[in-house]
Formats: C-alpha cells, structure tokens, sequence
C-alpha cells in the first residue's frame, strides 16, 4: 500500500512578515501546519519540510537578472524555520535554490542532505499521496503541487494551511483553481483522514 506524507513548504523567516519577501500573514498558518504534523507523527507518517537555500549571487535575485529581492540567503537568520514551526526530529529537511542559475520554486526541484532528489526518496519509502501545506500558495506550493501531478502522485492541499503573495490580486485563488483542476483534492484540518 502506498504511503502518504506530508510536505511544509518553505515555512521560513524571509516569508514571513518581518522578513525580506513576506508573504501577508504568512505566520498565522504555523499552529494548523504544527497540527498536520503532530497528527502525521502519531500515525508514523513521513513529513517532509523544504526550505529555499540561495547562493549570495543568483539569478533569482533582481540584482542578477530575476525577480525577487534577496531572501533565504544560505546561513542567514532568513532562510531559518520560522521558530514558530515545530519541526518533529524525524522531518526530512528538502534544500533547493542553492544553486546559483536555478529559481528552484519546486520541491521536487530540491535535495536531501545527502544529495537525493524528493522523486528518488518518495520511490524509495514508497509514497504515492502528498499532503501539501506552506509557503507560498500561488508559487512554490503551487510548483510543487503541479509536479507532483505530473509525476502521477496523489495530492491533497491543505486549505487552511497555506498563504499566499498575491502579486497581481486573486493570484492565490487562481492557483488553488489550477491546482484543483490538474487533479488536486483539497481538505481543511476537520476533514483529514489517515
């Protein structure tokens, strides 16, 4: 039988408000993220939390050609978890945009400590069905969720548990939609069932 986990993307200090690229209330989602995850833990269900680790100098920066402002520099107090997160022991940390000519807004995009690809470690625990949940709705979540299709997993986006930018009004809801489309299920706490 094929195995869920549950992926926190990107729940770090630069995305939220007092950070360099804040996504507006970003950090009124960390009590019902740190809720999946203690009901994942009691289940002995994997959960995945990634984090974006840029170079000083990267193309996704506006200064070298992106578009963004500086944010989650590699060792920076930024790129840490927001302290509001309780990441379990057992998480597996996912780092991705540390190279410096990737944007890197996917988590399949990202890599292990020991340099295996998300793709590779879901083969091999065996996991067909992600939870998704973070940071931000209408770019890495929706990255994400979007390749994770693709690749024929199961996704179910957690509702209550992500933010968005919203750079040009209802860019969030417009995700969510596309998410939903391309075969997203979507759930709030009340309904998750494991």
């Amino acid at each position: 039988m094929e195995t869920r986990a549950l992926v926190v993307v990107d729940f770090q200090n630069d995305f939220c408000p007092g950070g360099s690229l804040p996504v507006p209330e970003g950090d009124r989602i960390a009590d019902i993220l740190n809720g999946y995850m203690e009901r994942f833990t009691e289940e002995g269900l994997p959960i995945f939390a990634s984090r974006d680790w840029h170079p000083p100098k990267t193309s996704h920066f506006k200064e070298y050609g992106g578009i963004w402002p500086p944010h989650c520099v590699m060792g920076t107090r930024g790129a840490e978890f927001h302290p509001a997160l309780r990441l379990p022991p057992s998480a597996i940390i996912l780092t991705k945009g540390d190279r410096p000519d990737e944007d890197a807004y996917s988590v399949f995009q990202a890599h292990t400590d020991d340099g295996k690809g998300f793709k590779e470690v879901l083969e091999e625990m065996n996991i067909g069905h992600l939870h998704v949940g973070g940071l931000a709705t209408d770019y890495c979540v929706r990255a994400t969720v979007l390749d994770a299709l693709r690749e024929g997993l199961r996704v179910t986006l957690l509702l209550d548990a992500i933010k968005g930018v919203d750079v040009e009004e209802g860019d969030s809801v417009r995700a969510i939609e596309e998410m939903r489309q391309n075969g997203a299920d979507t759930i709030t706490m009340e309904q998750l069932s494991l």
